[in-house]
């Protein structure tokens, strides 16, 4: 079975919401290759509609450009992209499809597929959430900014239960980020 790896930027108060008002002094060339790394090396992304028409309308331009991030763009307009979203839309972008059907379902079904590399989720905050209360993330990588925005949404919502987490590895950068890779644990997990 495939894994799934979500990747977020993260305010140290937890905030998810609009990182491009208050990441962006804190990206640096570290930041960009766990970033790129994470996504580059996915052949299969899920993403939210919203983070989906930020990619579309930013990648190709970028790989049809031929600048220093038109590898980047190959890579990821190479991908398959699978977008969860609630309304009809018409892509564009290469290899971009609606996600269909009920969710858990769908995302099970597709981490069964086979395939040589994880499925990435970048940004898409209501998709790893789903993915969460579902029990189908494997990996929580989050880039901890040293900033405390204050405001917006964050992450983790108030629930029923704990949503026990594995630390796999931590990397400080020189900007203060952290770059910290939770493992997710699955009930099937705790009854072994």
């Amino acid at each position: 079975m495939r894994k799934i790896v979500a990747q977020l930027f993260i305010s140290l108060d937890g905030v998810v919401d609009d990182p491009a008002a208050w990441h962006l002094p804190y990206f640096d060339d570290k930041m960009a290759a766990a970033v790129m790394g994470s996504l580059a090396s996915a052949d299969t992304l899920l993403l939210g509609r919203v983070t989906y028409d930020s990619f579309a309308g930013a990648w190709p331009e970028r790989e049809a450009a031929g600048g220093e991030d038109a590898g980047m763009g190959k890579a990821l307009g190479d991908a398959r992209k699978i977008v969860v979203s609630a309304q009809p839309l018409e892509f564009s972008w290469r290899n971009s499809e609606l996600l269909r059907g009920d969710f858990a379902e769908a995302v099970t079904a597709l981490k069964n597929e086979p395939g040589q590399t994880h499925i990435a989720v970048s940004g898409s905050i209501s998709v790893i959430r789903q993915l969460l209360t579902a029990g189908l993330l494997d990996e929580l990588h989050l880039l901890v900014h040293p900033v405390a925005v204050r405001k917006g949404a964050r992450l983790f919502e108030d629930g029923e239960s704990p949503i026990p987490l594995t630390l796999i590895s931590s990397d400080a950068f020189p900007t203060g980020v952290l770059h910290l890779v939770y493992g997710v644990a699955h009930p099937a997990d705790d009854a072994a």
